[in-house]
């Protein structure tokens, strides 16, 4: 922290000559001037490419000694002046976060990869303001935190100045160049540019007047929410090709996921909130996260619980019609759950020593359960104080450093309750609680009902911690029910009941979705909703009732066909198209991961045809989309097969759906996975339909994993050791996960070991969600006790593992070894 405390007033002057071939090297230049309050130790700048060169480092036009120490420049202290500094220093860039390819290229430096490209004082907490100058070629176009500034044409180059920026932490700095094409717009007065490189016109024409509205009304919410003007002038996005995240918050130039915001015609109706939420999130992170930084990344999680948290209540006007409270139940609970219940998981703030692990910090915890506990906290302060608190703490860190003791510190005044020992268990600690509600019963009436709440991370019942919170009970009779609400702050909490309330059918612990726990239910309750989970009436409280049944089965107290079973009848008669989706995609995982095969065979005709009839039953194109996507996941039958087949061909149609290139792409990797006797003609015809070549080049890139033959698949595993392979990471990602489907599990046994054993070069080369997203491409097919006795044999064997690494092991490895335990107890229980 010696940097933060002495160096003030920092300004980066950058230089880039960016040739056209993707190969050649990037010459640049650093003129940074900054304030010391103490020059009595040496400088040291971050500068860490993979093959370090600085040609000089000067001032005022002489050469000044310097060394290159283990990623760093070093420059002695006699050459240092207290007060005002100007250094020069001319290097070639490291190509690891440049994402270069052959024709553009985007920086992406989160959380400390600034310093691969160019030298910096690398972290959060030393804001400054960035001067950006681009030499390109002519034919390219740029973007950067800056509004354009100039632009110099010479012969076959272009030369583009960039104006400075607000004060702006490394990570957020970025610039994108290359043969992009513009779409413009004006909304509210403000001039909004996208760079995109898609080439199928109808698609660009159908997705951007919407994607331009969207931006503008996020605009015009987090503006009336926090009471800020938007911060960082000119708005510009860039929308990347196969990008590694959904989105990347930098301001002037959020970069996104191309494939999320350019939409199908039949986009499904979670696609459309998908889009809706991701560009909520980004804009959000315009305040949360960029006018206002962590001090340091074991805050990170702040500034995405807030884009989240807010994302959730942009969204809801935009789409009057959605069961917002399910939306938030789905989007969050589920994903946030499947780490809190395992070995691997960890507390919302996590310690972080040495800034270079600070990727391993992004997860499920911090995304979605951390919007989950924001709510909570909401629920606390009440709306308006938490309003007030977040302006509040936008007014006085604005384009500073903040943490999170310091906005607790401002909430901590708008509420009667001890938000220190709030924070201490929700967010300090990992895990969830274990709450069940008790209903005691005389001569057939109500007497008692009772929430009790225990501690079950590790084992430790009893153990006296408690996570208070709101739930809201539900009881159902017949022909009524009601919700009981409750602050769940003790081990056991007597609710206040009407007296003389008839015994209910039964009974949800969190019957409105707002509590974050394992909901235990009774017997009764448990046999109930998997007979008759369709009869719940509140969409929220089917919701939760689902949740709450996934953990009965991987708690052994529901067997998979059973749930299936359950899942199969709710589905069918379902008309919330957010919980048909869920209902669709669980069926997908336990058909995949918990059925034996000799259940998935007994059960494939069956929900095939019920997956036909609802594709023919949907309401519209996006209903029909998500029920032609579930069937394309599990089809085995013969007869479903070879149908899917004529659609792909074009010699039969699905009425009513219209079919885009990305679903024929799905369809013959679909195809090829099931090894159909045309396997080979279907991928090599279907790489000729596509047109555009970003999508082009990825379908090509994935082709060896697609294919029936081993030892080609084996050599496209084997390519991936090389880092140049990983360049691509979702690239690498489908071809992992094709190698690793279900259906070639046994084969791709011999894959998860060395998949185990790239993990820390995966971390050390690859973005920060590279890690889990490549343990569950390779662990994600399997459910054998021999799969997992191979991740358990690799644990135990590498003692030396970083905590951080084996615990997303464990998360990424949770459903495998809950499914093996299955299949080795041979337990069903129903």
């Amino acid at each position: 922290m010696h940097r933060a405390r002495t160096i003030g007033e920092l300004h980066y002057d950058l230089g880039f000559r960016i040739p056209a071939d993707a190969a050649a090297e990037i010459e640049g230049t650093l003129t940074v001037r900054f304030s010391l309050s103490d020059a009595s130790r040496p400088l040291v700048l971050d500068f860490d490419p993979a093959a370090p060169h600085v040609a000089s480092v000067t001032r005022d036009g002489q050469g000044l000694p310097f060394e290159l120490v283990n990623g760093h420049i070093v420059i002695p202290a006699h050459v240092l002046r207290r007060g005002s500094n100007e250094l020069e220093i001319r290097f070639t860039a490291g190509d690891g976060s440049l994402n270069r390819n052959p024709d553009f290229l985007y920086t992406l430096f989160v959380p400390d990869r600034a310093s691969n490209a160019f030298p910096s004082f690398d972290q959060p907490d030393l804001k400054a303001v960035y001067s950006l100058t681009l030499d390109i070629p002519a034919d390219w176009n740029a973007v950067s935190n800056g509004a354009e500034h100039g632009v110099v044409l010479n012969g076959d180059r272009k030369r583009i100045t960039f104006a400075p920026t607000q004060p702006l932490s490394t990570y957020l700095f970025s610039f994108a160049a290359g043969r992009f094409a513009i779409e413009t717009a004006e909304r509210d007065g403000r001039t909004m540019r996208m760079f995109h490189r898609e080439s199928d016109a109808e698609k660009l024409e159908r997705s951007r007047d919407t994607i331009f509205d969207l931006h503008a009304e996020a605009l015009r919410w987090l503006e009336e929410y926090t009471g800020i003007e938007y911060p960082f002038g000119k708005f510009d996005f860039v929308l990347i090709p196969s990008f590694q995240y959904g989105g990347m918050e930098h301001p002037g130039a959020i970069l996104y996921n191309a494939s999320r915001l350019l939409l199908e015609a039949a986009a499904t109706q979670n696609e459309r909130l998908g889009r809706a939420s991701l560009i909520a999130h980004e804009t959000a992170h315009m305040w949360f996260g960029d006018l206002v930084t962590m001090r340091w990344f074991n805050d990170v999680w702040m500034k995405e619980v807030f884009a989240n948290f807010m994302a959730a209540k942009i969204v809801n006007p935009s789409f009057p019609g959605i069961d917002h409270d399910l939306r938030f139940l789905l989007a969050h609970h589920p994903t946030a759950y499947s780490v809190d219940r395992t070995a691997g998981t960890h507390a919302i703030r996590q310690q972080l020593d040495n800034l270079n692990e600070a990727g391993s910090l992004y997860g499920a915890i911090i995304y979605q359960k951390a919007p989950v506990v924001m709510r909570q906290l909401e629920v606390i302060a009440g709306e308006d104080a938490f309003r007030d608190g977040m302006r509040q703490y936008l007014r006085d860190f604005a384009y500073g450093n903040a943490t999170w003791q310091d906005l607790v510190a401002i909430l901590d005044r708008r509420t009667p309750q001890d938000l220190a020992a709030w924070s201490h268990v929700w967010v300090e600690e990992a895990g969830r609680a274990r709450i069940h509600a008790d209903v005691d019963l005389v001569d057939g009436r109500i007497r008692t009902l009772t929430v009790h709440q225990s501690d079950v991370v590790g084992n430790a019942a009893g153990s006296g911690r408690v996570w208070p919170q709101r739930v809201d009970v539900l009881l159902a009779w017949p022909d009524s029910s009601m919700l009981a609400p409750v602050v769940s702050d003790a081990p056991a909490v007597r609710v206040e009941l009407p007296a003389g309330l008839p015994a209910p059918r039964y009974v949800l612990p969190d019957g409105a979705g707002l509590g974050y726990a394992h909901f235990v239910l009774d017997d009764g309750t448990r046999r109930f909703l998997l007979d008759s989970l369709e009869s719940v009436d509140a969409a929220v409280a089917r919701g939760a009732a689902t949740l709450a049944l996934h953990d009965a089965m991987l708690a052994g107290e529901v067997a998979p066909a059973g749930l299936l079973e359950t899942l199969m009848s709710a589905v069918a008669v379902e008309r919330e198209e957010l919980l048909t989706a869920r209902y669709l995609g669980s069926i997908g995982s336990i058909f995949w991961q918990y059925l034996t095969p000799a259940e998935r065979a007994g059960t494939a005709a069956t929900l095939e045809r019920l997956l036909w009839n609802g594709i023919a039953d949907a309401a519209d194109a996006s209903a029909k989309a998500s029920w032609f996507g579930a069937l394309r996941n599990v089809a085995t039958t013969q007869a479903t097969i070879a149908r899917l087949y004529a659609v792909w061909a074009q010699t039969d149609s699905i009425p009513g759906l219209p079919l885009a290139e990305r679903d024929y792409t799905a369809l013959a990797t679909a195809l090829a996975l099931r090894e159909v006797p045309q396997w080979r003609e279907i991928l090599e015809q279907q790489l000729e339909r596509i047109d555009n070549p970003d999508r082009r080049a990825r379908f090509e890139f994935i082709l060896p994993a697609l294919s029936a033959e081993s030892a080609v698949r084996d050599r496209f595993f084997a390519s991936l050791a090389d880092e140049r392979n990983r360049s691509h990471e979702p690239w690498a990602l489908d071809g992992l996960a094709a190698l690793n489907h279900p259906l070639r599990s046994d084969d791709a046994l011999k894959y998860i070991r060395p998949a185990l054993e790239l993990l820390p070069e995966i971390q050390r080369t690859g973005d920060i969600f590279f890690p889990r997203r490549w343990l569950d491409a390779a662990l994600g097919g399997h459910a054998t006790p021999a799969a997992a006795d191979a991740v358990r044999t690799y644990l135990a064997g590498t003692p030396g593992l970083a905590p951080r690494l084996r615990g997303i092991v464990l998360q990424a490895a949770d459903d495998l070894f809950r499914a093996a335990q299955l299949r080795e107890d041979g337990s069903r229980a129903y």
